[in-house]
């Protein structure tokens, strides 16, 4: 009797270490994937900055004018003011 309940613990308890084993491994694999597209995120950031310097830097000097439209120009620029009377 003792000997069957023996068995059946160390049954359990491999039981559980393999699943505590797998679950280890696919953690591992999850952080490593997440760290790849943290990596491919933060390339890509760059690269965007880096043009963003590039293009600034090719039209340092240069004069743009750029048309306004009305709805630009009415949008929250004017106040209407009151006359306080002391």
């Amino acid at each position: 009797m003792f000997l069957l309940s023996l068995t059946g613990v160390l049954k359990i308890g491999l039981i559980i270490l393999g699943v505590m084993f797998l679950l280890k491994i696919m953690g591992n694999l999850s952080q490593a994937r997440r760290n790849v597209a943290d990596q491919d995120r933060m390339r890509r950031e760059e690269e965007a900055a880096r043009q963003t310097v590039e293009t600034a830097k090719k039209n340092y000097g240069k004069t743009t004018i750029s048309k306004i439209d009305e709805s630009s120009k009415n949008s929250g620029g004017f106040v209407d003011f009151e006359e306080v009377q002391d």
